[in-house]
């Protein structure tokens, strides 16, 4: 692990566990722009890391301190979520400059570090979000292409074992609302819109239905959203 230290942190609020882990792309042309722009005081954001895509980690802000690099966020009640997580940017440059799959290397390198994460701090596998989970009306990474499957089987975050084909009936939208609330989403109320909540739907569906980001409120995507629920509900 090479290390570049950012100035760009603060003191976390005292009292708080460090229980979210967030994981982003960087979205800039260049890993280096982006270790550049996450080190510049100018710019006032950071991460605790960054992984290339030669699987090359950097550090940046020691986990103690608070990051700036989740913004305006919710997740499972909880708003303004830098105080309590670990962000880490991940090389790719995202849907602006020609989004691309993850090489086999850096999501390597991200399953290393996300397991040592997990190992000092008590997240539990639903506290494992994409950005676009935490801010799903602006954000869109690390998007339908990131290897969320593959870091559920070392352990890290989740995976159901989702059935291959739902028959398309009808979708109680309340219950999906309800279920997407439930698992930690947050849920615009019915008044802020369609298109708010189909932003929200993009943001799950990147995450758990990568297949087909539609914002479309379907069968299959009711269906994966209640075995969320079911599946850290039968954990307890």
């Amino acid at each position: 692990m090479k290390e570049r230290l950012s100035p760009n942190h603060d003191a976390r609020p005292a009292d708080q566990p460090v229980d979210i882990l967030v994981l982003h792309y960087t979205g800039m042309q260049t890993g280096q722009a982006a270790i550049d722009r996450l080190c510049d005081p100018e710019a006032r954001v950071s991460a605790h890391y960054v992984v290339e895509e030669d699987g090359k980690v950097w550090r940046l802000v020691p986990e103690a301190r608070r990051a700036w690099h989740a913004g305006v966020s919710h997740w499972r009640g909880h708003e303004a979520l830098n105080g309590r997580c670990i962000g880490i940017e991940i090389v790719n440059p995202g849907h602006e400059w020609g989004y691309r799959p993850f090489p086999a290397a850096q999501m390597a390198a991200v399953a290393a570090l996300c397991q040592g994460i997990l190992t000092r701090h008590p997240i539990p596998a639903r506290n494992v979000v994409a950005h676009s989970d935490i801010a799903p009306d602006r954000k869109e990474d690390p998007g339908e292409f990131f290897d969320w499957p593959g870091l559920a089987a070392r352990g890290i975050g989740l995976w159901p074992d989702f059935p291959e084909a739902v028959p398309e009936v009808p979708v109680d939208e309340g219950r999906l609302r309800h279920d997407l609330a439930t698992y930690g989403y947050p849920v615009p109320p019915p008044e802020a819109g369609a298109a708010a909540f189909a932003a929200l739907l993009r943001a799950f569906q990147r995450h758990w239905r990568p297949a087909a980001v539609t914002g479309r409120a379907d069968a299959e995507t009711a269906a994966r959203a209640a075995l969320l629920v079911s599946s850290v509900q039968n954990a307890r």
